[in-house]
């Protein structure tokens, strides 16, 4: 898949049921990003699972800086918080970078904050799978930041994780996975997000449709004195 291009399958999870979205949210600022690159192996896994998928590239989004003082998303970063918001299932990666997570990545969730007035609030009850690319071999710190970001944002992140030790082992100079074992982990990982969001979305207790009834309606009570005055 070509960097930056978003995935679409239209296979469905089973037979008569909608297809679920999963969403990838991640890679680093650079051209040529390991994370990234793991992310969308990951993504073409949940689509072997029979998901459509989508993928929110950082370096492609360009995402200004969070400010909670305006907090009105326009541009990419509404793009990135509907996205998630409407997604089934997320996938997250990102570089290991002075033992967390990118700025670039911590951003991208800190415009999700934005979502804790929705009804249900921020990324309640989806379902979420963790991959990061360290340089080193502790690629499992910025997997256990981003396990608590998920909780933060109620979400729910599987155990099974992917964090690749030594990336630049793994992936060649054009981004390619040529480690045989971490591309199985990586599309393992995306099978297991379609597997548990499948359980999810299946539970009559989530009120996702709740949220979209009540924005409509908000927007009708909007339009009304507009076309009364017209």
């Amino acid at each position: 898949m070509p960097r930056g291009q978003r995935m679409r399958n239209t296979a469905h999870v089973s037979e008569g049921a909608g297809r679920l979205t999963i969403v990838g949210l991640g890679g680093s600022l650079r051209a040529t990003s390991h994370s990234r690159a793991a992310l969308e192996i990951a993504l073409a896994g949940a689509e072997e699972a029979g998901a459509e998928t989508e993928l929110l590239d950082l370096r492609e989004l360009a995402l200004p800086m969070f400010d909670p003082e305006h907090e009105s998303p326009a541009g990419p970063a509404a793009e990135l918080v509907e996205t998630c918001y409407a997604a089934d299932g997320m996938l997250w990666s990102s570089p290991l970078y002075q033992g967390t997570v990118s700025g670039a990545f911590k951003n991208s969730l800190d415009w999700l904050h934005i979502l804790g007035s929705r009804d249900p609030p921020y990324l309640h009850d989806k379902v979420v799978g963790l991959i990061s690319a360290a340089g080193g071999m502790q690629g499992l710190q910025a997997i256990n930041t981003m396990e608590f970001s998920a909780r933060a944002l109620r979400a729910w992140a599987v155990p099974y994780v992917v964090p690749i030790a030594s990336a630049a082992r793994a992936f060649d100079r054009d981004g390619r996975v040529h480690d045989d074992g971490i591309e199985a982990q990586l599309r393992t990982l995306g099978g297991e997000v379609v597997r548990v969001t499948t359980r999810f979305v299946a539970d009559a207790t989530l009120h996702r449709v709740a949220e979209c009834e009540r924005v409509a309606d908000q927007v009708a009570l909007a339009d009304a004195p507009r076309a009364t005055a017209t």
